[in-house]
């Protein structure tokens, strides 16, 4: 049914409709019961969850169950809990007026219980959207009680005429507002103490406090939390009453395979542009996802940190600006990243990094570009390196003799790949492995390019900060001469 237009507008009617009160969490239940059995995508756009994470929140919702998403940053954490209000209905009554969702059957609060004595089977009721009942806070230190439970209202008093005890002079907190909805926190161990035992005193007694005065509101709320396991000792720790009683701890994790990787970071960037057509060799993606997962490796990198999957995208997202920058001033009518743009992606590299003490004496800066050389290396052994080992003896005796080539990451792709002809097998090297479409000049340059990185991660060659390829400098032996 669109919109309310035929939807009861009293408790009367309500009731005439066959209405019966029931739990979010029942509600949740029932609504996941049913996609369940029609195969419906419970969270669409979460991939590499499917046979870990999204079977336990399953779990969890039938079991009718608050739980915590527990994983470091960049892991869809934010993101699957938006997605739980798909599992709630359409919308929802509640009497009009109410500022805590009050059941038309079961009306929690004082407004609530005086109007529907007053007004009996006419009192109004209003229809609430599904997005309406999702309230979410992000922890702060500065989040007081009032904010998530709620405050006296001396104006409020003063208009009505009631003394400050009475219920009626609150105003609610976000937390009573998401009565019969969904209440997430995000970054829970943030929260200070005397809040989650707030939290923790509704979810046991039903009942709250308010400038010392006692006022029991049995609310009925799905309460989801999210945490970073860096918090429980850097900033600040779930208390153990609280976490005693969420019902599921459910660990979130990164992508185990780069291909998932791929997969996710192709989802999330935004590659095409308006400005020209947009072809991202496959290799150049997979260089990229390979960095990432090269940085979660990292004994220089923090790994209580993480390093988010916002990494890979970002970085994607600026390698095609990097492109794209190439082909409007080249006058080119499509952006074909290369490995030389990913070093103009440095920013969004180092940015998504926490350095442990060795790590910050060698250089965010240093170790990027370490992990750039790494990825093209392993890429282009995943793409079958191994099997022209002959043919790159010839590029690497190409530059052993002297033999320098710059070509910039501004130069078109025409230009570029006239320059990469003059290196010995280079181009048969790239069409033999299938690295660029081979009726493609601007495929084939991102190809050359990745052998050329492969071979500077090799250290057979060098490549200086401009882009500038060269021999490999020569390497001295203890007490002996230069070879």
């Amino acid at each position: 049914m669109n919109g309310t237009k035929n939807l009861p507008t009293t408790v009367g009617d309500l009731k005439r409709a066959g209405y019966s009160s029931r739990s979010v969490k029942d509600e949740l239940r029932s609504n996941l019961m049913r996609k369940l059995a029609a195969g419906e995508p419970l969270f669409p756009g979460i991939v590499g969850y499917e046979d870990t994470v999204v079977p336990q929140i399953v779990n969890a919702i039938l079991a009718r169950q608050n739980f915590i998403l527990l994983g470091l940053r960049g892991q869809a954490k934010s993101r699957i809990i938006r997605q739980l209000v798909e599992l709630l209905d359409e919308r929802m009554p509640i009497l009009a007026g109410s500022e805590v969702n009050d059941d038309p059957l079961r009306p929690i609060s004082k407004f609530g219980r005086l109007l529907l004595e007053e007004e009996g089977d006419n009192a109004p009721i209003a229809w609430v959207e599904r997005e309406a009942r999702f309230v979410e806070k992000l922890a702060t230190p500065d989040v007081t009680i009032a904010d998530i439970i709620g405050d006296v209202d001396p104006i409020r008093a003063a208009r009505g005429g009631h003394i400050l005890s009475d219920e009626l002079t609150i105003h609610y907190g976000l937390l009573p507002r998401a009565n019969r909805g969904i209440f997430a926190v995000n970054e829970l161990p943030d929260l200070a103490g005397k809040i989650q035992v707030g939290l923790f005193n509704i979810m046991q007694e039903g009942d709250i406090q308010i400038k010392g005065y006692p006022i029991r509101l049995s609310l009925d709320v799905q309460l989801v939390f999210t945490a970073n396991p860096e918090d429980y000792t850097a900033r600040g720790k779930i208390i153990t009453p609280l976490k005693d009683r969420i019902g599921a701890e459910i660990v979130t994790h990164y992508p185990d395979s780069i291909e998932l990787g791929m997969n996710i970071t192709q989802q999330e960037a935004w590659i095409q542009r308006d400005s020209c057509t947009t072809e991202v060799p496959e290799f150049v993606r997979e260089m990229i996802e390979r960095i990432a997962f090269l940085a979660r490796e990292d004994k220089r990198i923090d790994q209580r940190s993480g390093v988010s999957q916002r990494m890979p995208i970002t970085v994607l997202e600026t390698v095609v600006s990097n492109a794209e920058r190439r082909a409007i001033s080249g006058h080119e009518s499509v952006i074909v990243p290369r490995p030389s743009d990913v070093y103009a992606a440095l920013p969004a590299i180092t940015g998504k990094m926490e350095l442990e003490y060795e790590g910050e004496l060698a250089g965010s800066g240093k170790i990027a570009r370490e992990l750039i050389a790494r990825a093209a290396g392993d890429t282009f052994l995943a793409w079958g390196g191994e099997s022209v080992a002959d043919e790159l003896e010839s590029v690497v005796a190409y530059f052993d003799g002297g033999s320098v080539l710059q070509l910039g990451d501004t130069a078109v792709a025409d230009a570029a790949f006239e320059g990469f002809r003059t290196v010995p097998a280079l181009v048969d090297i790239v069409r033999e492995l299938a690295l660029g479409r081979a009726d493609s000049p601007a495929h084939i340059v991102a190809g050359c390019e990745l052998v050329l990185e492969a071979l500077v991660a090799d250290r057979r060659i060098s490549r200086s900060e401009a882009g500038r390829y060269t021999r490999a400098p020569r390497r001295t032996p203890p007490g002996g001469m230069a070879k």
